[in-house]
């Protein structure tokens, strides 16, 4: 997982890279639940399949870390993996491991609750490819 937290007025922003598209998207999934709770305290429980589309690569990651977030906001579910099976520029297919919240074992660390298109980015570099991505806390 390779994410950067940057300063931002009222929310969170977040820096993050991957070598390519899949690894990107795998990187921004689990930075999301980084900051929620620490990944060490999930115990992975059952495997589920999600589906995403987008109209271009920035809508789609917006799309899917909305997905992600709603399995903590909707559904108190926590991901404890992500493995990308396809993408392209405007869907993605994955399994996401997903494990029950517990209180007392798991300290929410930020509560986010939604991700926004404010400043969103998806951009190939030479190093591979990143995204900047606001969380709204």
């Amino acid at each position: 997982m390779h994410y950067t937290l940057l300063d931002h007025t009222a929310d969170l922003k977040i820096r993050v890279t991957g070598s390519d598209p899949a690894d990107l998207f795998k990187s921004a999934g689990l930075a999301l639940f980084d900051l929620i709770v620490d990944p060490q305290t999930v115990t992975p429980e059952k495997e589920i399949a999600l589906r995403v589309g987008g109209a271009d690569p920035a809508d789609l990651m917006v799309n899917y870390l909305r997905e992600l977030l709603y399995l903590w906001t909707g559904r108190e579910k926590l991901i404890s993996m992500i493995d990308i099976q396809d993408i392209s520029e405007s869907d993605l297919n994955a399994r996401i491991t997903i494990g029950r919240y517990v209180p007392g074992r798991h300290e929410i660390a930020h509560e986010i609750k939604a991700v926004t298109y404010h400043q969103i980015e998806v951009s190939r570099t030479p190093e591979g490819w990143q995204a900047m991505v606001v969380l709204d806390i």
